[in-house]
């Protein structure tokens, strides 16, 4: 009787190693496969916009606003009113070229200008080397990014867009 109670407590015990490794394998297997990212909701979108409204508004500005997911795809446009309509779309492409480059756009404008060897960065479809692009952080990591159009200037632009990070909440405009 204790052999029997002995190889039945042996089989159950290698049959429950099994499926733990079977677990294990099946979780590793899916890490290479899967990985989870941190990005911008619609509701932190709306968050930044609003603060972004709110500085130009201090500054006596109306600006376009465009803030991308970590994806780049767009969770908000906005045209400011009487804000030119080129400038929605040229908040969309300066907040792509901060996301792709996560670097903010008066900065990556300036660097450029500083190098012959960076010029053609211009010529790419999507980037927009102007000043009003900057990624949004989390954790040292992009999520994100906002652009901001019809500022008056490219220090207006740029100001704007920085004053959107949300501290509390972890959110920086710098890494």
């Amino acid at each position: 009787m204790k052999t029997l109670a002995l190889i039945l407590t042996l089989i159950s015990s290698a049959a429950f190693a099994q499926v733990k490794t079977e677990s294990e394998t099946t979780q590793a297997a899916t890490k290479a496969y899967v990985k989870s990212v941190n990005t911008l909701t619609t509701k932190a979108a709306f968050e930044l916009a609003k603060r972004a409204t709110e500085k130009a508004t201090s500054m006596d500005k109306v600006v376009s606003i465009a803030v991308l997911d970590a994806s780049g795809t767009t969770l908000l446009l906005v045209r400011g009113e009487n804000v030119g309509p080129h400038n929605t779309e040229a908040s969309r492409r300066k907040a792509y070229t901060a996301l792709s480059t996560k670097t903010p756009t008066l900065m990556l404008l300036r660097n450029v200008q500083k190098s012959k060897d960076t010029e053609n960065l211009n010529t790419l479809p999507e980037l927009l080397l102007m000043s009003g692009g900057i990624p949004i952080f989390y954790k040292g990591e992009v999520i994100g990014s906002i652009g901001i159009s019809g500022g008056g200037s490219a220090e207006n632009d740029d100001l704007i867009a920085k004053a959107v990070a949300i501290p509390e909440l972890g959110l920086t405009t710098a890494k």
